[in-house]
């Protein structure tokens, strides 16, 4: 089909984007609805407000990929008007996103696949721990290691783009639908865990993508809602926040996933301090291109461009998915990219150095990663699969080569049983209830214990079966998912134990639990409680799903030896943690398809659990604050607007300003084994006697991160970590820093700064050493535009936990 047929056929769609989708039942409920009044344009005009940034920075190659640079400026001057504009549109193919092949250049176009946790659109290939796993492992080499592996098997299908990992929901609210695809609500943290991320993915050849850029901190009305006839109702939520949070959270972490030379980054639904995120000016030309030195190209979410020419100004690079509208449906209307862009190009009201600059973005990753010299062909069955743009959808037919069902797990079964179960968190172990000490008799309750009953992907509202993952565009098709139970049978039956099993949720709350078990009470009960999250719509309770807290209830009541596993999308309340009868929590997360190894290998002690949450555990749904905006009161077509006005306090920076008493504190976690800490030293790097207050200004071109200062380390902090138990293990230690009075009103009482995980055998002892670079004790400072070191001691403290903190010291050099 000819260049020009297709972009007349292209449009002809309108890109509709899906409303927000029902939200997730689980009883009893509470209700963390907070309404909105009207737009108040005085608040707006407080720090609601998005100010114009033009023009688009061009891409300069900084950051090592000068070579690749110059190969794509090559070949966009060999590119037709037409074939400038496909290369910037999403169209209907065999991957969830499409970039269509130019032939006669030798470029086979460019296939982008779902999603943050495994190759959703596939067969044959693994379901990874969810990124709060990732999180919850504390562990840097694991981050790596799982976007490496995660990569290779994008690669081996043929997959240029991963979309993934995710920063966008941070996690501002603790039920934001989306979390558990990200990482933590802490910036450093995630921050560390998407550079982590993207090394890997990219390491692999696989371009990675940082989304949802940004603010995207509730699914509930992210998109705008229509009419029959598809005019708009109103607009989608605008996130309303001002200068010094963005930078201090939500930016934090995308500065990392840019240091790492992120291919790309996906532009959100939702509207940020008014304006939409693919068409918002200060966020993409002014934070990400210019302040951050991004070198790659910005993509809509799917459904997320709302306009061509005044999106393509303000720093869209590439819309998707083109135009197919959501789940398939093709829609009359127009194409906000497609033909369009080369008629404004040709009537003048685009540049055509716009346009260059926007092909120059995305083939320059596509060179850096070698993508250019024999990158394996997208898998045929992937097409198969994919329900987003079925064959019956595309306009086009796409040459599919190569083997179908390509086996591309290799030995990632190994990792992914190590990923799930170093991301177990032991809240609770009371009476060393664990490991398991060869139980004869093993009773498991939990309609979350057996095997999943819906099929390859999970689903919503499912009763019956283990949760691996959760659900959306961030989910991935289990090719084999192993239960607890099954698990718990074949370690059980090592010491030829007894296991007996009750699935049914209402069953077990309502039935007195000594009626079902024989012949006499079991040595421990294993209950399993899930909780489902998913995207397009906002978790509605922090309980478990199910009747969880009942079920825990009836077994408890007459099992003196409880031990209760979550698998969740993050926090929920545990009103049943102190129980005596209760006495050990697991906290699983969603730990992917080997999840019943996983957790068997901590329950029976052959892994010693290392995890530590990545977020607060409240002691009251109704302790954590930023609910998600769920309703307006009003009918007006702006009404939805979400104010930020926590600032700076979300999970522990709320929790410890207001000196809130929690269940469990962020950074929490226990071992089977104990830890020391001793020792404190904190040196400043080279001989310098005092630092600036502001970090030197760069003589370079905008670099891949920001000014480069803002990474040097200025400080290094070293302490003594000592397994003081009899059981080899992991100790997570965990550095905080305090900002003296002279930093502006609202910093937080402590910040996580510095982590490492240390691997220690019983009575050994090591150094940890943490590196604190500028930005670290820097506050962002709105008046001047820049990191600011305030002049002052600045604490330090090191310990196991945001409230475990053993070793107190300070800085004490003059700031200039």
């Amino acid at each position: 089909m000819a260049p020009a047929t297709l972009l007349a056929l292209l449009s002809a769609s309108l890109l509709l984007a899906p409303s927000a989708g029902a939200q997730s039942q689980s009883l009893p409920q509470e209700v963390p609805f907070a309404y909105v009044q009207p737009l108040d344009t005085t608040i707006l005009n407080a720090y609601g407000h998005s100010p114009p940034v033009y023009p688009s920075p061009n891409a300069t190659g900084s950051g090592g990929w000068t070579a690749a640079l110059a190969k794509a400026k090559a070949f966009v001057t060999k590119l037709t008007p037409e074939e400038k504009a496909l290369m910037v549109t999403g169209y209907p193919g065999p991957c969830v996103g499409n970039i269509l092949a130019v032939p006669r250049l030798s470029f086979p176009g460019l296939c982008l696949q779902d999603g943050p946790l495994a190759i959703r659109v596939a067969d044959y290939a693994s379901v990874f721990p969810a990124g709060v796993s990732a999180a919850a492992s504390w562990d840097r080499t694991l981050m790596y290691e799982r976007g490496l592996a995660m990569g290779q098997e994008f690669r081996g299908k043929g997959a240029h783009v991963m979309l993934g990992p995710v920063a966008g929901p941070l996690g501002r609210s603790a039920y934001a639908g989306r979390n558990w695809e990200g990482f933590s609500p802490d910036p450093y943290l995630t921050g560390v865990a998407m550079e982590e991320t993207i090394n890997g993915v990219q390491k692999a050849g696989v371009q990675a993508t940082a989304k949802h850029f940004i603010a995207n901190e509730q699914e509930t009305q992210r998109n705008p809602s229509f009419d029959a006839n598809f005019n708009i109702v109103q607009e989608a939520v605008s996130s309303n926040l001002d200068d010094r949070t963005m930078h201090e959270l939500y930016l934090w972490p995308f500065a990392n996933a840019v240091r790492a030379n992120v291919a790309s980054v996906m532009c959100s639904y939702n509207r940020i301090n008014g304006s939409y995120g693919c068409e918002n000016s200060k966020v993409l030309n002014g934070l990400l291109k210019t302040e951050l030195g991004f070198q790659g190209y910005v993509m809509s979410d799917w459904g997320g461009t709302h306009s061509g020419v005044p999106g393509i100004e303000a720093g869209q690079d590439m819309d998707m998915p083109g135009g197919l509208g959501p789940y398939g449906m093709i829609a009359t209307g127009s194409s906000h990219f497609g033909g369009n862009i080369t008629a404004a190009v040709s009537n003048g009201t685009l540049a055509q150095s716009r346009v260059d600059d926007m092909i120059v973005r995305i083939m320059t990753p596509y060179y850096a990663l070698g993508q250019d010299r024999g990158f394996p062909a997208v898998d045929p069955s992937s097409a198969d699969l994919n329900t987003f743009s079925p064959r019956s959808k595309w306009l086009t037919e796409f040459n599919l080569t190569g083997p179908s069902s390509r086996d591309v797990r290799g030995n990632h079964a190994t990792l992914i049983r190590e990923q799930g179960a170093a991301a177990i968190v032991l809240l609770k172990n009371e009476n060393n209830a664990l490991p398991l000490k060869a139980p004869k008799s093993i009773a498991v309750f939990g309609n979350d214990a057996g095997e999943d009953t819906m099929g390859s992907y999970s689903t919503r509202n499912f009763e019956y079966g283990t949760l691996g993952a959760g659900g959306g565009s961030g989910t991935g098709r289990f090719t084999y998912l192993v239960s607890p139970l099954e698990a718990i049978k074949a370690r059980a039956a090592q010491d030829q134990a007894l296991v007996q099993s009750w699935l049914n949720n209402t069953l077990i709350a309502t039935t007195d639990v000594t009626t079902l078990w024989i012949p006499k009470t079991p040595d421990v009960c294993l209950v399993f409680l899930k909780t489902w999250a998913e995207e397009g719509g906002d978790r509605t309770s922090l309980n478990s799903d199910w009747y969880g807290n009942e079920v825990v209830s009836s077994v408890a009541a007459k099992c003196s030896n409880t031990v209760v596993i979550t698998h969740s999308s993050g926090p929920n309340v545990l009103p049943f943690a102190d129980h005596p009868n209760v006495t050990a929590i697991l906290a699983a997360h969603y730990p992917g398809q080997e999840s019943g190894n996983s957790v068997v290998d901590v329950l029976y002690g052959a892994v010693n659990p290392s995890g530590h949450l990545p977020y607060t555990i409240a002691l009251n749904a109704s302790d954590y604050n930023a609910p998600p905006t769920t309703a307006v009161n009003t009918t007006g077509i702006e009404d939805w607007q979400s104010w930020f006005s926590e600032r700076l306090e979300i999970d522990y920076r709320y929790f410890d300003a207001h000196n809130l008493s929690v269940r469990y504190p962020f950074g929490f976690g226990l071992s089977y084994t104990t830890f020391a800490l001793s020792n404190l030293q904190t040196k400043a790097a080279g001989k310098q006697q005092q630092v600036s207050a502001l970090p030197a200004a760069s003589q370079q071109p905008a670099q891949p991160g920001g000014n480069p200062a803002l990474w040097d380390t200025l400080y290094t902090v070293t302490a003594t970590v000592r397994n003081t138990g009899r059981v080899d293990g992991a100790a997570v230690p965990q550095l905080y820093v305090t900002l003296p009075s002279s930093a502006p009103a609202g910093r937080p009482p402590r910040q996580l700064r510095g982590f490492d995980k240390i691997a220690l055998k019983a009575g050994q002892s090591r150094t940890v050493s943490f590196s604190l670079m500028r930005r670290d004790l820097s506050y962002w400072d709105v008046g001047r535009q820049e990191w600011v070191i305030p002049a002052g001691e600045i604490g330090i403290a090191v310990g196991f936990s945001s409230r475990d903190l053993t070793l107190m010291g300070k800085i004490t050099a003059v700031v200039a």
